[in-house]
């Protein structure tokens, strides 16, 4: 076990980590999806590449949340609940539902992200197990919970029926890349990316505690550039993109 100040003097470092990683990815574009290159190292297949990168949150956080001598009340094992939720559909369907065409991604990403989805799942599963104060059953009427959870499922079900969107453009065996259209796609390059920054601002919404902003902070320190990166490559690529699209937000940005 590790003392509260110790964990909260590890938790800022991390948040400022995440600010920092926001600014260089502003700067370089992550080699994997669209945006892969062999430049970086060894590369491995793009299914498995998923898997060993999401899985290891699963376990961590679980771990550490059941194993801690904490208070764990209903409210508490609903945050697990949902966190598990989401990766559930990251960890065991999203990859095999990629159509990988013998995609490869390199191994330091696969690395980088283990890395960042340990300490994750660290600081939320030894907060919510270990340190945490207990939520009574009042935290469900609470208005931080109630519109956290409005958040929570607007943003993973914008993010899974864009995800499918762009999943069934290949269908039929189709190979390369297409415009996306249809929903949010109208409006912006990546509601995939946006849908997963509200869940993630939401999870930290309802339970209203630090390691789950820094979760939603690292969300955005990742997402946002990423969804950057992919609108520049869209109107790189197609000619005929269409011009009133952003990149991640409607009608801003």
């Amino acid at each position: 076990m590790i003392s509260e100040t110790l964990f909260f003097k590890l938790l800022y470092i991390w948040i400022a980590l995440a600010v920092l990683t926001f600014f260089l990815l502003l700067r370089v574009t992550a080699p994997y999806g669209r945006h892969t290159t062999d430049t970086w190292g060894p590369m491995l297949k793009n299914r498995l590449g998923w898997f060993l990168m999401e899985a290891p949150v699963v376990i961590v956080f679980s771990w550490y949340f059941f194993t801690g001598d904490g208070v764990k009340s209903l409210a508490v094992y609903f945050f697990y609940a949902l966190f598990m939720l989401h990766y559930f559909n990251r960890v065991f369907i999203f990859p095999l539902q990629i159509k990988s065409n013998g995609k490869r991604m390199p191994w330091v990403i696969v690395f980088l992200a283990v890395f960042f989805n340990y300490a994750n799942g660290f600081f939320n599963g030894y907060w919510f197990g270990t340190l945490s104060p207990a939520y009574d059953n009042s935290w469900f009427y609470d208005p931080r919970f109630i519109a956290g959870l409005v958040l929570f499922f607007t943003g993973m079900y914008i993010n899974i029926t864009s995800d499918q969107t762009l999943l069934n453009l290949r269908k039929g065996g189709k190979k390369g890349y297409y415009i996306p259209h249809g929903g949010l796609f109208n409006y912006i390059s990546s509601p995939n990316l946006f849908g997963e920054m509200i869940e993630w601002a939401g999870w930290a919404m309802m339970s209203w505690c630090l390691p789950s902003f820094s979760f939603a902070l690292w969300t955005v320190a990742n997402l946002l550039p990423r969804a950057l990166d992919h609108h520049r490559w869209y109107n790189q690529r197609f000619d005929d993109y269409p011009k009133e699209r952003k990149a991640v937000f409607p009608f801003w940005l």
